[in-house]
């Protein structure tokens, strides 16, 4: 593009400005013409930031545009930040009767919109689930992403899904050529779904087999939009700050693009699921198993749940071996937080472009990426994360220091301990206490964990004799199940004995990882 300089008065609600698109058409800056009040300040909205510009005058705050034969103003539309949310901001400008500067400025803000916003998406693949949470996604959609969607001028294909796997199936069986990304509203579990079958796709189409626990999966072309829908929204809040559905419609307009580790789990060389957030076994597995049996009783099932295996304390044994991720550079207490433009993410996306050739001089010289490690006990609750895991209810989440794109996860172990330090643990999650900083309770930064329970290693006859309890309970629960269950993202997994594995950055989000906020004094 030639270096387009605008330079004029415009009036606008707030008074008069002189105007101006410099060389580059990063910036549209206005200074006030007058200066009379401390408080006149001039503006400056980023080009990559607009929505939209308009011919006419924007009749509310939605969009909704004036007559268009009046060419004697315009408006923007842009990103506007209101502490951790963003909203929709406009601003009309007035030009001089005649002038036609109106269709000069909106052609011109207009080109540059394009040549800066070269990742946003033109065409979306909209995936609604109305019965996920609290049964508000079609009302959500519609009322307050649709309307952004159209602004931008985004074709939107819109699903509402009526069965279980019904997004998966579309997926993998329909034609995606003419989408730029898809889009989740719902829940974590609706992600889910879009996630597992996007990647599974993409290794289908490529030929890529996964019988092999080491095998190098391949990245989806398509970026993975999330509108919060659901009860919790974790994988929404851990990767935006907010479980705001106009800032994630607003990330997927200006094309943001956010990569993000996903974990591989498996069970004896086969592919079992895969996992953006947690990975548990003992406390959080055995939360979703009761709560699943008890769906009857809506979302406060899950405080029924958490209360009673607080209550229960169970401690399961097993052996976990992981490999440490082998860098100085980060670890799980190092209190280096994953913020926008984080710099360790950006250092691991340039270790991950080189890859090949440092795989191959890795085995040239006989050194690997991190030595492995083995913990063998009894255990409160084993959590592999490879993201904060940050909800509302724990806005520090799991693991407050681990990084959305590194190509690491935190290996958390709570072992065996009294019913009230576990629970002084648990509450460290909702504040900002350390939670890794008691006796009890190790952390790691992994690449790779594998699990053994007690009940292949100890086993006699197929049957380990259980475990005697000595507690708060007493008599209550004198006896425990030899083993827990491992659940996936809220999903429960059939398999004890597994394997994680990590893959840097497999798939991208219309996202810029959480904002960190200007300090205020």
């Amino acid at each position: 593009m030639g270096e387009t300089f605008l330079r004029s008065p415009l009036r606008t609600p707030r008074g008069r400005f002189l105007v101006s698109l410099p060389p580059g058409g990063e910036f549209l800056l206005g200074t006030p013409e007058f200066v009379g009040r401390a408080s006149d300040q001039g503006f400056c909205i980023p080009v990559q930031e607009m929505i939209a510009v308009k011919l006419g005058a924007a009749s509310d705050a939605k969009g909704d545009l004036g007559p268009p034969e009046d060419e004697n103003c315009f408006t923007v539309f842009f990103v506007q930040r209101e502490k951790k949310c963003w909203r929709l901001g406009s601003l009309e400008f007035t030009v001089p009767p005649k002038s036609r500067q109106a269709v000069h400025w909106v052609n011109a803000l207009q080109a540059w919109i394009c040549h800066h916003g070269v990742t946003r998406p033109k065409s979306l693949l909209v995936f609604i689930n109305p019965s996920g949470g609290r049964k508000r996604a079609v009302e959500i959609y519609q009322s307050q992403v649709a309307p952004l969607f159209a602004l931008a001028g985004i074709h939107a294909q819109v699903v509402e899904t009526c069965r279980a796997n019904e997004a998966r199936d579309y997926i993998l069986h329909q034609d995606l050529c003419s989408f730029e990304g898809l889009v989740s509203v719902g829940g974590d579990g609706t992600f889910n779904e879009l996630m597992h079958a996007l990647i599974d796709r993409t290794q289908e189409k490529a030929g890529a087999s996964t019988d092999v626990t080491d095998v190098e999966l391949l990245s989806p072309r398509l970026r993975i939009g999330i509108i919060p829908a659901g009860s919790t929204d974790c994988v929404c809040f851990a990767t935006v700050g907010t479980n705001d559905p106009v800032t994630s419609a607003l990330h997927i307009v200006i094309g943001d693009s956010q990569p993000l580790d996903v974990c591989s789990i498996w069970h004896e060389r086969k592919l079992l699921r895969y996992s953006v957030s947690l990975v548990g076994y003992g406390f959080y597995g055995d939360v979703v198993h009761t709560s699943e049996k008890h769906r009857w009783m809506g979302p406060v099932r899950y405080t029924y749940a958490g209360a009673l295996a607080v209550w229960n304390n169970r401690s399961y044994e097993g052996t976990v071996e992981f490999q440490l991720a082998g860098t100085e550079k980060a670890n799980p207490r190092d209190e280096t937080r994953c913020w926008s433009g984080c710099t360790i993410c950006s250092e691991s996306s340039n270790r991950l472009l080189g890859i090949s050739n440092e795989q191959q001089l890795l085995e040239s010289d006989g050194r690997t990426d991190g030595e492995w490690q083995q913990v063998r006990g009894r255990f409160l609750a084993i959590n592999v994360t490879s993201m904060s895991s940050a909800c509302p209810k724990s806005p520090e989440g799991l693991s407050p220091c681990a990084h959305l794109a590194d190509g690491t996860a935190d290996l958390i172990l709570v072992h065996e301990c009294s019913m009230l330090s576990f629970l002084r643990h648990l509450t460290r999650h909702t504040n900002c206490s350390d939670q890794f900083d008691l006796p009890f309770v190790s952390v790691y930064r992994v690449r790779a964990v594998r699990f053994t329970s007690s009940k292949v290693e100890d086993c006699e006859d197929g049957e380990p004799a259980a475990h005697k309890r000595e507690g708060l309970c007493g008599g209550l629960c004198q006896q425990e199940p030899p083993v827990s269950c491992w659940t996936c993202d809220g999903e429960i997994l059939t398999h004890t004995d597994i394997s994680i594995r990590v893959h840097g950055q497999l798939i991208h989000l219309f996202a810029r990882g959480i904002e960190q906020l200007p300090c205020t004094t």
